[in-house]
């Protein structure tokens, strides 16, 4: 649906009213797994990207954690809260500069109006890097590393002060 706006090719008498709209003609056209093109990229994004995330997350914490230890402070509360605004933004980027190219190719896979077309995410990458070198595989990475830090900055914050309220150490 996102890409059917009002500067789009895809023609007017083909949009979609609503989302149910879609899921319906969706399976109309393709069939039930036609509401899970992409979702092999997605699960694989998501798994290097989590891996990445927590990995850099995870290291970042333990040393930054390890540096505040040694200066005793009156604002242990202020420092976890910069640990973690740091560590979670941090493994929000790392996680987007591991897995944009797979992002980029679940949503060509996903967009491509060819029913019979690759699904393969890395016959689609390659097609992209071939047109369009590295640059085209990073489509969209100011964008989208801009929202992430806040973003996982914002979550990793919170997780971690709900952890703390609710009496689970995490060392």
């Amino acid at each position: 649906m996102q890409i059917q706006g009002t500067d789009s090719l895809v023609p007017k008498s083909s949009r979609y009213s609503s989302p149910l709209d879609c899921a319906l003609k969706t399976v109309k056209s393709e069939g039930v797994t036609g509401i899970f093109r992409g979702g092999f990229t997605t699960l694989l994004r998501e798994s290097i990207g989590n891996a990445v995330f927590f990995s850099t997350y995870e290291y970042v914490r333990y040393h930054l954690h390890s540096h505040a230890k040694a200066v005793p402070s009156n604002y242990n509360n202020l420092v976890d809260i910069g640990i973690g605004i740091i560590t979670g933004g941090l493994g929000g980027v790392s996680f987007w500069l591991a897995v944009l190219p797979l992002d980029v190719a679940k949503t060509l896979i996903q967009t491509n109006p060819e029913r019979n077309g690759s699904r393969n995410p890395f016959h689609v990458l390659s097609s992209v890097y071939r047109s369009g070198g590295l640059k085209g595989c990073y489509t969209g990475l100011g964008p989208t590393v801009t929202r992430a830090f806040p973003a996982n900055a914002a979550a990793i914050v919170t997780w971690e002060l709900a952890m703390k309220m609710l009496g689970i150490r995490h060392e």
